[in-house]
C-alpha cells in the first residue's frame, strides 16, 4: 500500500525568493487589521463588558430592528442584539451598572422576557449571563496580560534555545497572527462576539503556531552547521521544504477537525472554532514566508548556531552537499 504524499519527494519551492511580496502583503494585513481594531472595536461579550446576556428563541426568524426597539423602550440603556447560525435565535445584551446589587439584574431578565413574550408570541427564554463590571474590568486585564506574557515568553525562550534572531522573528510572526485574529474579530463583529472563548483561542493559535516554527527553526539549525558555505536564501529554502510535508499534514489534519466542530459543535464553540481555523491558516502561513525569511532581513548568516557538536561527518570541511546526496 502506498502511503499518500501531499508534497512530492524533492520538493524545491523558492520562498526566500518572494520574500519582499510576502513582507508587502503581511504589513498590509496588519495595518489593515490595527485599523479595524481602532476604527471598529470588538463586539466584546458580556464577559469582557458587563451586564446580562439573554438568549431568545422566536418561532421565526424576527427583525432585529424590532427587537431592538421593543428592548430599548424598557429604559435599561442601549442594547446589543446579535444574530448568528439559527436565525430564530438572538442574543440580547443589556448593561447593568458595576455597583448594582444582583436583584437588578434579575428585574432586567424579568423585564426583557415579558416585553418579547408580548410583542412576540411564542418566543422563549433558553439562557443567561450576568457578569459585574468590576469582573469584567479585570477579565479584559488578565486576558491581555496572558496574551503578551506568552508572545514575550516564548520569544525569550526562541533567544536563548537558538539565537536573537531567531527570537525577533518569532515574535513578530505570532504578532502577526494575533493581530490577524483580532482583526477577523473586528471585521465581523456583527456577527462574532469576543469573550473568554476567543481569549482561549488566541492562546491555542500562538501554542500551535510556535509548535510549528520550532520545528522549522531546528531544521534551519541543522542545516546551518551542514552547509557552512550554502547561501542563506538557498538555506532557508532548503530547510523549509524538507518541512513542508509535516507542516502541510499537521495544519490540513487540524483543518479538517475543526471544520467538523465548527459545523457541528453548535453556536457556543463557534467564535472559538472560527478563531482556530483562521489561526491554523495565518500561523501556517507566517511560519513559512514572516518567520524564516525575516532571518535573512536580521542577519542571519550560516555557520554553527549554538557550537553543539561536531559537523555531519559526511560533510567534509562543511562543504556544501546537494541535498538529494544526502541518506
Amino acid at each position: 500500500m502506498r502511503l499518500l504524499k501531499l508534497i512530492p519527494d524533492n520538493t524545491n519551492i523558492g520562498f526566500v525568493r518572494i520574500r519582499h511580496i510576502a513582507f508587502a502583503v503581511t504589513a498590509l494585513l496588519t495595518i489593515a487589521a490595527l485599523a479595524l481594531l481602532l476604527t471598529r472595536g470588538l463586539n466584546l461579550g458580556v464577559d469582557f463588558k458587563g451586564g446580562v446576556a439573554i438568549q431568545e428563541q422566536f418561532q421565526t426568524a424576527p427583525q432585529i430592528d424590532e427587537v431592538r426597539s421593543t428592548v430599548s423602550r424598557l429604559g435599561l440603556g442601549e442594547p446589543t442584539l446579535q444574530q448568528a447560525g439559527d436565525p430564530k435565535k438572538v442574543t440580547i445584551r443589556v448593561p447593568i451598572d458595576r455597583d448594582a446589587p444582583p436583584e437588578v439584574a434579575d428585574q432586567a431578565v424579568e423585564k426583557v422576557q415579558a416585553a418579547i413574550s408580548a410583542k412576540f408570541p411564542g418566543a422563549k427564554f433558553t439562557d443567561r449571563t450576568t457578569v459585574s463590571g468590576k469582573v469584567s474590568d479585570e477579565l479584559i486585564q488578565k486576558g491581555a496580560l496572558a496574551v503578551f506574557l506568552a508572545i514575550i515568553g516564548i520569544a525569550v525562550f526562541s533567544w536563548f534555545r537558538y539565537e536573537w534572531q531567531f527570537g525577533i522573528s518569532t515574535a513578530v510572526a505570532i504578532l502577526h497572527d494575533v493581530l490577524m485574529t483580532l482583526g477577523f474579530f473586528a471585521a465581523f463583529r456583527e456577527w462574532m462576539t469576543f469573550d473568554l472563548n476567543i481569549v482561549a483561542a488566541v492562546l491555542t493559535i500562538i501554542g500551535y503556531s510556535i509548535n510549528d516554527k520550532m520545528v522549522i527553526d531546528d531544521r534551519i539549525r541543522e542545516n546551518m552547521r551542514k552547509y557552512r558555505k550554502m547561501g542563506m536564501s538557498e538555506l532557508i529554502d532548503l530547510s523549509v521544504n524538507e518541512t513542508l510535508p509535516r507542516t502541510v499534514m499537521t495544519s490540513l489534519t487540524v483543518l479538517i477537525a475543526l471544520t467538523s466542530l465548527l459545523i457541528f459543535g453548535g453556536e457556543v464553540l463557534r467564535g472559538f472554532t472560527a478563531a482556530m481555523i483562521l489561526g491554523v491558516i495565518v500561523g501556517t502561513y507566517s511560519s513559512i514566508y514572516v518567520s524564516s525569511s525575516l532571518l535573512i532581513t536580521l542577519g542571519m548568516k550560516p555557520g554553527p548556531v549554538g557550537a553543539k557538536g561536531q559537523p555531519d561527518p559526511a560533510i567534509a570541511g562543511g562543504e556544501r552537499v546537494a541535498p538529494k546526496d544526502l541518506p
